[in-house]
């Protein structure tokens, strides 16, 4: 019988392989390849490149070959996120100077090839990085034999005193306490290698916020992610020797380089650089961890291999093509759909990282001048600080691993959190006496606020616990929704979500225990007659400030409490359910309003000022779920999308906005085409999703990421058990899709002249839950 069964099954699989293979082989990644014919005319021309944790941007500029180093958690001791310098390449004789020129980013193996067919010397390089080992890997080919001259350049040879606008790359911004030093590299030859490495200062940014916020009895009790931390690496070649030093100045920074010179000319030559940021006792410590991470596993063509089969995985596992038969890629339709699965993969660089994708840059930024001509500083520069977090954008970069299927990408946001809980609890426990987690929205990557956010000049009697700044003041609630992120992995890639309960359950205990505090000192009650805890003061986004019961707080922590109480008893303790129950119950009402004869949704019950211009009136429609397609009372939220005042007017496409993502999960199809059309369109930039800088910096990862956000609900929504499909897709646009959806499910298809076809659901009986929406009557 057994043997009957096991010939059943060989069948089975025998019928169903090849049918996945030709599914697979459909979608040509090819099309989505980014081509140059012409070299760059700066850094700001670069191409993106990268894995595993390694970003690295590549170009050619006058004939030399360029890269900018970039590594997660390379932070110096004033909190700026070091790029770990510039290789340059020049060969010679060098094919790059003739005009027969090819610079190509290649998704599917996740390489960039560069080449010249010159009559004299063809050559070709291929750019990469090894995504399970932290190694850059650079491969020069030609069939005429070359010499090939490799140089590190540093700009951080001496010490760099920041100044003004400058100290907005690392946690001072404008107000730094004292002198900034950005202290110097030590860069070594060691037997023709190069060892280059910044080793922070005893005394860093974490040592001198500890003091400004009075945290210093619980000092040694602190996660400190600064502490001995080094960040460097080492450059080696099979037949390279040392060939001296220079020193020159590219673009507003002066460098000096190190040069490895390949011993003889040859056909083929390839070098590696390492990289490795990690705390360390010792430097013969981190230089042995170094070493270890240099070795390979296998050899060279074997690891390679390996590395293109992951990114044969990632790209499989989800796509969105629109218009994908490529007849015309001027199409703005066409467009949106490559830039969707570019800037994709630019996430997919810091896959598995230890510090997550930084939403003002990610590893990709470059010489800020390029940017702003008035910001003639290092290319360690990006605004809005390196170590320092601003949970409200960071939340946009994260969102959209779920529909991708890339939950395995969040786990660096997501120990980002852990990490500094205990933190995030002392703050409770110092200011205020109770428990709980208080996570501020511009944190420091050790857990406490920014510094300059925190204001070094505060009333004298001013809450130590609280942030003295008109536009953070009293947020707090962004935190719930990487707590919401952390459930949905569970239902999205059926991931462990235990390991986040204790994470969770003290992010709820904040709220309850904080706001029964604050209740105690403004009055003899510590709820109202309802029984509902009172949110104030609080504050909905950074946007109506000193508000009471803001919608923001009251639908995280609504929907947040329910999806703990979802969970099943396995997951769930019966003491943990017993409190959660009783929180719910405390939790007041999503506030409505009447405007112009209309209801429609509140930012608060009532607010003092606005302050900025965001949208969280809406944020009960994303990402909270409580209004959109297929649920209760949608014409609320669309009274509220067309005719609140401030929704109206701070519409755009821009940077963190997401008018797109409102418009999408409110069925608005045209409005959403609209937005997307603008959100995802080509930067104008050389490289397409290099958008910004918005109200951050270049490449702008917030914009990126509310952009992919948008394109997905626009075509995928669940609604309880349903999965809806073309919720807001406009008929006319053919595409072939592949998301991912609640209860683990994978859904793919096409579309074409608007009618549904080759429709694949997994599991298979989840396809009696999926909805056509185009099919629907009017």
């Amino acid at each position: 019988m057994k043997f009957i069964l096991y010939c059943f099954f060989v069948v089975i699989l025998c019928f169903l392989l090849p049918v996945g293979r030709l599914h697979a082989q459909s979608f040509a990644w090819e099309n989505y390849n980014v081509r140059w014919t012409s070299q760059s005319k700066n850094s700001s021309e670069s191409m993106p490149v990268g894995g595993g944790d390694i970003g690295l941007n590549a170009w050619v500029e006058r004939g030399d070959v360029l890269l900018y180093l970039g590594k997660s958690g390379a932070f110096d001791e004033n909190n700026t996120l070091l790029k770990l310098g510039r290789l340059r390449l020049t060969l010679s004789p060098n094919p790059f100077l003739a005009d027969d020129f090819e610079q190509e980013l290649c998704l599917e193996k996740g390489h960039v090839r560069i080449a010249s067919k010159s009559k004299t010397v063809p050559a070709e390089i291929y750019i990469w990085v090894d995504v399970h080992s932290p190694n850059v890997h650079v491969q020069v080919k030609s069939n005429k034999k070359i010499d090939v001259q490799a140089a590190y350049e540093s700009w951080r040879y001496r010490d760099l005193y920041p100044k003004k606008k400058e100290n907005n790359a690392n946690s001072w911004k404008w107000a730094p306490p004292e002198l900034v030093i950005t202290h110097k590299d030590s860069v070594s030859v060691v037997n023709d290698n190069i060892l280059f490495y910044h080793q922070n200062q005893d005394r860093t940014a974490f040592d001198i916020v500890i003091k400004q916020q009075k945290m210093e009895s619980v000092k040694d009790s602190l996660y400190n992610p600064l502490k001995h931390l080094i960040s460097g690496g080492w450059m080696q070649g099979d037949n390279f020797a040392y060939a001296g030093q220079r020193e020159g100045r590219y673009m507003d920074s002066d460098f000096k380089a190190w040069i490895l010179k390949s011993k003889r000319p040859a056909k083929e030559q390839r070098f590696q650089i390492t990289l490795l940021a990690k705390q360390s006792l010792t430097i013969e410590a981190w230089k042995s961890d170094l070493q270890q991470a240099a070795k390979l596993r296998n050899p060279l063509a074997q690891v390679k291999k390996i590395t293109e089969n992951w990114w044969k995985a990632f790209w499989s596992r989800s796509y969105i093509a629109i218009h994908p038969s490529a007849e015309d890629t001027t199409h703005a339709a066409w467009q949106i759909g490559r830039n969707y699965q570019l800037f994709r993969y630019m996430l997919a660089c810091n896959a598995y990282g230890e510090y997550p994708t930084k939403f003002n840059g990610g590893l990709f930024t470059y010489d800020p001048s390029s940017v702003d001509s008035s910001f003639t500083f290092t290319p360690d520069f990006r605004n809005w600080g390196g170590g320092t977090h601003t949970a409200q954008n960071q939340r946009l970069v994260y969102w959209p691993m779920l529909k991708s299927g890339d939950a395995d990408m969040m786990a660096a946001q997501f120990k980002f959190y852990q990490r500094i809980q205990r933190n995030a609890e002392w703050r409770s426990k110092v200011y205020w006496g109770h428990a709980g987690a208080s996570f501020t929205e511009q944190l420091e990557n050790f857990g406490l606020p920014n510094p300059a956010e925190y204001n070094w000049k505060r009333p004298q009697d001013y809450d130590p616990g609280l942030e003295y700044n008109a536009w953070l003041e009293y947020q707090w609630d962004t935190v719930l929704e990487f707590c919401m992120m952390m459930l949905e992995t569970g239902n999205y890639a059926d991931h462990d979500v235990k390991v986040y309960l204790p994470f969770m359950e003290s992010c709820i205990r904040f709220f309850d225990e904080h706001y029964q505090y604050r209740a105690r000192q403004l009055g003899s009650k510590m709820l109202d007659q309802n029984g509902h805890l009172v949110f104030y003061p609080g504050s909905s986004a950074e946007t109506y400030k000193m508000a009471y019961n803001a919608s923001t707080t009251i639908a995280a922590l609504q929907q947040v409490t329910k999806r703990l109480l979802a969970l099943s008893d396995q997951d769930l303790a019966e003491k943990q359910r017993t409190y959660f129950e009783s929180f719910l119950k405390k939790i007041p009402p999503l506030p409505t309003r009447t405007l112009v004869g209309k209801e429609m949704l509140a930012p608060a019950q009532v607010w003092a000022r606005v302050n900025n211009t965001e949208a969280p009136q809406l944020y009960p429609v994303f990402p909270w779920g409580l209004y959109g397609v297929g649920l209760p009372d949608i014409e609320v939220a669309q009274n509220t999308y067309w005719h609140d005042p401030d929704v109206q007017k701070f519409r755009s496409h821009i940077g963190w906005k997401q008018d797109n993502i409102f418009a999408a999960r409110l069925g608005l199809t045209e409005e959403a085409k609209r937005l997307t059309l603008l959100k995802l369109g080509n930067a104008n930039r050389r490289f397409p999703t290099f958008w910004g800088p918005g109200f951050d910096w270049v490449p702008d990862h917030n914009w990126g990421g509310s952009g992919m956000i948008g394109l997905q609900e626009m075509l995928l929504q669940t609604v309880g058990d349903k999965i809806l499909l073309f919720p807001a897709w406009p008929k006319e646009w053919d595409v072939d899709f592949k998301l991912h959806a609640s209860q683990q499910t994978t859904v793919s298809g096409k579309l074409r002249n608007g009618k549904l076809i080759d429709l694949q659901v997994l599991p298979i009986e989840r396809k009696r839950d999926v909805v056509n929406l185009l099919e629907q009557p009017e």
